[in-house]
């Protein structure tokens, strides 16, 4: 009997990215890799979109859509180019009216994708109509999802196959055009058990011709086995990635799946010399690249709180951007408690950021001192329906904290009113921030990215990814790579690359020698303040992303003075007392640390 071709989408180079480097890689560098798997026969490709394509702008000072034209470039003119889209949020972690969710498909069928993969994290099928439509009217191939985790133990109430079911039913009901149906488990945490009952279910429902994707990752070390549950149960295809972003956080490798799939009857269709040949070419794009060591490990605890891999090395990422890796084991353990009170999202960008982000605050504020403004919405109603009401104690919480009553209105509704979203709104945005260039490019960068998009279009960002020259000469102090340098009381963020040195976000030009240099002069003493003014200093570290006053300007007790992002939450900072705004000693995109002055009242 002839075996079972299983087809899959090689995901090495969007979800592999962010699964192992928070998904900062500058685009030049992975283009001979992408060519290399054309090369190998590897026709359908994961080629942007999720974090992949606000990383670009945020950490590489790179524009996404030419990331894409490149990408198609090399791929071939007949590749299967597939990007990720988060429903009504497409490629932000705030949702978005209907111009920009059709703008979304408009562009990214102008720069040269074929097929669009849409989910809601929280498995809400009113935020796939409008989205889903969108995808079908521009001539894309839409791939609809149905989310998937398992539960922390001893949880019950959604993510079984009857869950899944009934929301597969329901997106059948709502009458949405798609091309395929993924199941997607971005944790990797379902039991082969239920994605084989899940899958057997979905096939009896969509009848034998509609293709049937399964997505996981091996962070709870049970990938393989859950694709091959899958396959036995009817998937026509799953997502495999290439070393060296492969197994640990990743998904699965296409030669260790094609050796699980030896001697049974299904195949990959794959030549796994030439194979090994790509990955080898790819092992070499990404020599500069330092591995952490979180992203390449199976992690035991994940089912008990389900850090998907995407998210969990942007995590880390940022701690490490912000002096505070050291918290990362304790946040880790609070993701639980913080999934198990939300509702049961499906962890899953952006759910999967905001349980970090307040497991995150519980972490550093006390419990449910600080409700992260995405949490809170999220338990408010704000991004839809959960699977199961949350905790009801968190919900007054967040009510409290973020003034927002609940609500049960449809997302896009909500969005169609409010006056900051929309096209419109980016073109004041980018108007007001004196780029005339109100390209429809533009105007979804702005969307998507605010204030960071609008740092990138004006040429003031700089890039933050760790690289490192392999070959390259090392220094006497320790030699290339990011450290974390603590000088008394205060914390230095220091990116060393050859005779470069990025500190807090500003580059200098070093010189690093064994020994020390005669007649080096001292630090100079700090200047003496000028009368009464109190310095403001930063209660954390973080990315200055917004200025709110000027030099000389009268401020109020309460007012806000400026804006940090750190762990892609935003934080106004302050005035505990009147005064005037003197000194401002920071500048959007500076990098800072806790405890640093950022002006005097």
């Amino acid at each position: 009997m002839a075996k079972k071709l299983i087809k899959f989408m090689n995901t090495a180079f969007r979800d592999g990215f962010q699964s192992c480097y928070g998904a900062r890689v500058f685009t030049d560098d992975f283009m001979p890799a992408v060519k290399a798997a054309a090369e190998a026969g590897i026709t359908w490709f994961e080629a942007g979109g999720g974090a992949r394509f606000q990383a670009p702008y945020f950490y590489g000072n790179e524009d996404a859509f030419k990331m894409m034209d490149a990408f198609r470039a090399q791929a071939g003119p007949d590749a299967d180019l597939q990007t990720l889209s988060r429903g009504v949020n497409v490629v932000g972690l705030d949702s978005q009216p209907r111009d920009i969710i059709k703008l979304h498909a408009v562009l990214f069928k102008k720069h040269g994708i074929t097929t669009i993969r849409n989910f809601d994290a929280l498995n809400d099928v009113n935020n796939l109509i409008d989205s889903g439509q969108a995808i079908h009217d521009a001539g894309l191939k839409h791939q609809i999802c149905v989310t998937m985790m398992a539960l922390p133990p001893e949880c019950s109430g959604a993510h079984d196959p009857d869950f899944y079911e009934k929301t597969l039913r329901a997106i059948l009901d709502a009458n949405i055009p798609f091309d395929s149906v993924c199941f997607k488990d971005a944790s990797g945490t379902s039991f082969p058990a239920t994605i084989y009952e899940t899958i057997k279910r979905a096939r009896k429902m969509l009848g034998a011709k509609v293709l049937i994707d399964f997505h996981s990752h091996e962070t709870a070390g049970v990938g393989v086995v859950g694709y091959k549950a899958a396959i036995e149960a009817g998937a026509d295809a799953i997502d495999l990635s290439m070393a060296p972003v492969s197994g640990g956080t990743c998904s699965v490798d296409i030669l260790t799946m094609w050796h699980a799939l030896r001697g049974s009857d299904y195949d990959l269709g794959i030549d796994p010399n030439k194979i090994r040949k790509a990955e080898a070419v790819f092992k070499k794009c990404m020599a500069a690249y330092p591995s952490n060591p979180e992203a390449l490990a199976v992690e035991p605890l994940i089912p008990w709180s389900p850090m998907p891999g995407g998210a969990l090395t942007a995590n880390t990422e940022m701690l490490r951007d912000n002096g505070l890796m050291d918290k990362y084991d304790e946040c880790l353990l609070a993701m639980n408690e913080v999934v198990v009170k939300g509702g049961f999202g499906t962890s899953v960008t952006p759910v999967s950021q905001f349980y970090f982000q307040q497991a995150f605050n519980n972490v550093m504020h006390g419990p449910w001192k600080k409700i992260a403004e995405g949490y809170g919405k999220m338990v408010l109603g704000y991004f839809g329906k959960t699977p199961v009401a949350p905790d009801a104690e968190v919900v007054k919480i967040a009510e409290e904290q973020l003034k927002l009553k609940p609500t049960t209105e449809k997302v896009v509704e909500i969005n169609e009113r409010d006056p900051k979203k929309g096209v419109a709104a980016a073109k004041k945005m980018l108007t007001d921030a004196g780029i005339a260039d109100l390209s429809d490019e533009n105007i979804f960068i702005a969307s998507c990215c605010k204030e960071k998009g609008i740092l990138f279009l004006q040429g003031k960002a700089k890039p933050n990814i760790r690289k490192v020259d392999p070959n390259a000469k090392k220094a006497a102090g320790g030699g290339d790579g990011a450290y974390a340098v603590r000088v008394g009381d205060k914390t230095f963020n220091v990116n060393i690359v050859g005779n470069a040195a990025t500190v807090n976000g500003k580059s200098y030009n070093i010189d690093v020698q064994t020994g020390t240099a005669a007649g080096a002069a001292p630090a100079p003493a700090p200047a003496p303040a000028s009368g009464a003014g109190a310095e403001v200093k930063s209660p954390l570290p973080g990315l200055v992303i917004r200025i709110s006053v000027s030099e000389g300007a009268a401020v109020q007790a309460g007012d806000e003075l400026l804006v940090l992002e750190a762990m892609k939450m935003e934080t106004p900072i302050k005035a505990l007392r009147a005064g005037v705004a003197r000194g401002i000693a920071v500048k959007p995109g500076d990098q800072i640390v806790t405890g640093q002055t950022l002006l005097t009242l």
